[in-house]
């Protein structure tokens, strides 16, 4: 194994590790009397800075040259799905059936953002892919019999949320997709605008709404979420510096990623104790969902 593919393998290991960490602390934010709008703001506003920073210091004043209005429009449109929508039904997922399950449920995107790519971009689905979808959805079925997770207890129609979140981050990765192909600017700019135009869209929701009512949460519901924030933000940039390697491919890189929901159970175990029930089921679902992204992903 040499030096670059050690590499490789170490950047896109630390966003599964940081991603399966981060629901720990939205759920500890919810139970601390968070709410999914907070939640998603303060994460959003977090990397949304932190990446700001990033841009100034790596590209300058050359920053997002070459971004027209069309490519502009779609990572804007990405970010109103995938960064507004998604991480408020992230939370409320989390929330209601807890961060095992949810974490899980999201890495199912890859089964939706192929349903789209096949409709929308006329992108083939092989044999291999057929076999992750058939993969994937036992894992979700075995999911919903699983009895585990939020310890409070929890009815199937709850699951829609964080398949709601999946099906959001699904059609925000097809138009990242599109964008990323029509445009020279770099992963990190391009997921600055996206992070930006999720604050603005959340932003305007609290203000339409009346902030007060939806930010007078408690303090300790802050610094988890603010934690979240800056875990999300490094994660990213792992993965933007392991899909700039020459040997970062993506079918190499996503299904490492994808292991996320692995970590998030060895870390719901041990953390979440007092919130969570890690059963066999929840083990053997989540399993089988890492296992179906990969073969669709590849």
């Amino acid at each position: 194994m040499t030096g670059a593919t050690v590499e490789v393998l170490a950047l896109a290991l630390l966003p599964a590790v940081l991603w399966g960490l981060t629901p720990i602390f939205d759920k500890r934010g919810m139970a601390a009397g968070g709410g999914s709008v907070q939640g998603s703001l303060v994460v959003v506003l977090v990397d949304s800075t932190l990446y700001w920073i990033a841009v100034g210091a790596i590209y300058g004043r050359s920053a997002f040259s070459g971004l027209t209005l069309e490519i502009l429009a779609v990572f804007v449109f990405a970010g109103f799905v995938g960064t507004a929508l998604g991480r408020i039904t992230i939370f409320v997922g989390t929330d209601r059936v807890g961060a095992t399950l949810t974490s899980a449920i999201l890495s199912s995107r890859p089964l939706f953002a192929a349903l789209m790519a096949l409709t929308l971009l006329g992108e083939p689905l092989g044999p291999v892919t057929a076999a992750g979808i058939a993969i994937l959805v036992g894992g979700l079925s075995v999911l919903t019999a699983s009895k585990g997770g939020d310890l409070a207890g929890w009815q199937p129609r709850d699951l829609l949320w964080p398949i709601a979140a999946a099906v959001t981050f699904a059609a925000a990765n097809v138009a990242r997709r599109y964008g990323m192909v029509e445009t020279p600017i770099s992963a990190l700019e391009a997921v600055t605008i996206n992070e930006t135009a999720g604050l603005v869209a959340l932003a305007a929701y609290v203000f339409a709404v009346g902030g007060r009512g939806v930010l007078d949460r408690p303090r300790s519901s802050y610094r988890y979420f603010a934690v979240s924030g800056v875990l999300t933000t490094f994660a990213m940039l792992s993965l933007t510096a392991a899909l700039g390697l020459e040997e970062g491919r993506v079918a190499i890189v996503d299904p490492l990623v994808a292991t996320a929901p692995l970590f998030t159970l060895a870390f719901a175990a041990v953390l979440l104790r007092d919130l969570e029930r890690v059963t066999k089921g929840v083990v053997l679902g989540a399993t089988l969902i890492v296992v179906g992204a990969a073969l669709i992903t590849i």
